[in-house]
């Protein structure tokens, strides 16, 4: 059986220890070759691997959904001009306060 025509490239780059340590682990004379061997196995135990969110904690997404929910009756509130200026700049305060503790959380989760 003739070896398959291989029109396509692939370049990998990796560091100068990298290399050392690929030509080390190889056990044949052409690196390209062990490499074709090791990806395509296909007696291998390969499982392709998605990232998968992490589970959030239900008690979290239902505090999430509250203040969600908040938020959405505090802007129809304001968005139908019956407050006073007093009020809006006090909604105005409190959102920017939440704005800064979500950006807190999200530093802190990254």
């Amino acid at each position: 059986m003739s070896e398959p025509a291989r029109d396509k490239i692939i370049k990998v780059r990796v560091s100068a220890e990298e290399h050392e340590t690929l030509k080390w682990r190889c056990p044949k004379a052409r690196l390209a070759e062990w490499m074709r061997e090791q990806c395509l196995n296909p007696d291998g135990d390969w499982v392709r691997q998605t990232k998968k969110a992490e589970p959030a904690d239900p008690a979290l997404l239902r505090q999430l959904a509250g203040i969600g929910n908040n938020l959405n009756q505090i802007a129809r509130k304001v968005n139908t001009g019956d407050w006073a200026g007093l009020d809006r700049v006090a909604v105005v305060a409190a959102l920017a306060a939440v704005e800064r503790e979500l950006s807190e959380l999200r530093a802190m989760h990254r």
